[in-house]
């Protein structure tokens, strides 16, 4: 083998560099390879007769067009680099929202709590939730008035500028 690969490396490296258009690391494993097969198949070339360049070129020239039609039959592999800048929705950050927002809730004077569940939460008007919680929409107005006043002291409380 140290004998086949001194003859015949360097020409078929040159050979193969040809083949595939300069890819020095392609062309190096395509050498590889041809020697591995015919390491495989020794006995074989122990009972030619001449040299086994020919053979060798010839493995190697199959070898670089197995590989070109492996690639041509193959779709093409997508660079995923891109799909790493674009941000993903984290949802850890609103899990925290949401916790934060139910504990300011719960500073609330229950009244206050209602309006704002009714109004905000479950998208109803006011005379829909004056009608809801059976109290006038004036009273309704002004609880929804105050309660967002103090919503936001509670909010900032914890941190949360609004």
């Amino acid at each position: 083998m140290r004998a086949l690969y001194r003859e015949h490396a360097g020409a078929l490296l040159a050979y193969v560099l040809r083949l595939v258009a300069g890819d020095r690391q392609r062309a190096e494993d395509v050498v590889q390879e041809t020697l591995i097969r015919a390491w495989k198949n020794a006995g074989r070339l122990n009972r030619a007769t001449g040299s086994v360049r020919p053979w060798l070129v010839t493995v190697a020239r199959r070898i670089v067009i197995d590989g070109h039609r492996s690639r041509q039959a193959r779709p093409q592999e997508v660079d995923p680099s891109p799909l790493e800048v674009i941000p993903a929705e984290d949802e850890i950050d609103k899990a925290l929202w949401l916790m934060t927002l139910s504990d300011a809730l719960e500073d609330l004077t229950p009244a206050h709590r209602e309006v704002l569940v009714e109004t905000y939460f479950k998208g109803r008007t006011v005379n829909e939730a004056a009608q809801t919680l059976g109290i006038p929409s004036g009273t309704v107005r002004s609880r929804v008035f105050y309660a967002l006043r103090s919503m936001k002291l509670a909010l900032e409380e914890r941190g949360v500028t609004v």
